[in-house]
């Protein structure tokens, strides 16, 4: 039996000293062997970690022991001991990058107000009229989203003002922001609010939060992941999960990622393919890439 666990976290709050907290985060996840990644910034922190459940269960009580962390939500999932290689503690200016320069938002002074995954159970159960926009990249999304949810056309974060526009003749609706851990969500829902949105939540706890609740119920297909695992299903065997992905080449449903064997790819490494397509392919994107590489041509 696997008992390792991973913890998925993120708390915007104010770090005075990012340098102190990445040491102190160093000396922990040494001292409890975890491994995985971390960014603190002056605007709070973010992480992943994973190792055995015992030893992320203290990592909990360590961190709700300093005031800044009491109450950060963390999100637990069933690890396999190999979804990180090593620790990575790093000091950054955000948590995630936005890059939205002077129209940085920041969710320690304006956010959306939190939808608990229960509250947006019901609000699916009682047809509440409402329009969810889901804030991941579209690598994320492509296999799995929310039915009916909005598929924001995200290659990047920044992405975020030319996305807003197009949502403009929602500004007077109940608007929903989802993500996958709840952290982008805490920019994009204020980014909204000070866009002019009236009425705007973001999930609490994220993506992840709602499928351990409630799987294959509103969310279609698996939730992409930033670690080896790549993608999470929650009750795969269940008749009611759906293969929302296809196969970059036959188009029939899947939902396993590859990177393309052509390391110096020119398109995107990162695609969804069949077993049998990414075979006949020799684990290439396309027959370019397979032609570049065979003959050497970077």
């Amino acid at each position: 039996m696997n008992n390792h666990q991973i913890l998925l976290y993120y708390k915007y709050v104010p770090v005075e000293d990012p340098e102190k907290l990445k040491l102190e985060q160093i000396e922990l996840c040494a001292k409890l062997n975890l491994k995985g990644r971390i960014i603190v910034a002056r605007e709070g922190i973010n992480g992943t970690v994973e190792g055995l459940k015992g030893d992320t269960e203290k990592y909990i009580k360590a961190m709700q022991k300093d005031t800044r962390f009491k109450d950060m939500h963390f999100k637990k999932s069933a690890g396999t001991g190999e979804a990180f290689p090593k620790l990575s503690v790093k000091v950054r200016v955000e948590i995630v990058s936005s890059h939205l320069g002077k129209d940085d938002v920041s969710p320690n002074r304006v956010t959306g107000k939190y939808l608990t995954p229960e509250e947006l159970h019901k609000w699916f159960s009682e047809g509440r009229k409402f329009y969810m926009v889901d804030m991941r990249n579209d690598y994320e999304h492509s296999i799995g989203y929310f039915e009916n949810s909005l598929l924001a056309p995200f290659e990047n974060f920044r992405d975020l003002p030319k996305v807003i526009e197009k949502l403009k003749d929602l500004k007077d609706q109940t608007i929903v922001t989802v993500c996958t851990g709840g952290v982008r969500c805490e920019k994009a829902s204020g980014f909204l609010v000070n866009s002019g949105f009236n009425d705007v939540y973001q999930l609490y706890g994220g993506i992840v939060s709602y499928m351990e609740k409630y799987p294959n119920q509103h969310f279609l297909g698996k939730l992409y992941v930033f670690d080896s695992r790549i993608a999470m299903g929650f009750n795969t065997d269940d008749p009611n999960h759906k293969i929302v992905g296809s196969c970059k080449f036959c188009k029939n449903p899947a939902d396993t990622y590859r990177d393309c064997s052509n390391l110096y790819c020119e398109g995107k490494r990162h695609f969804i393919s069949c077993d049998s397509c990414i075979e006949k392919m020799n684990g290439f994107c396309s027959n370019n890439c397979q032609l570049k590489s065979l003959s050497g041509v970077i």
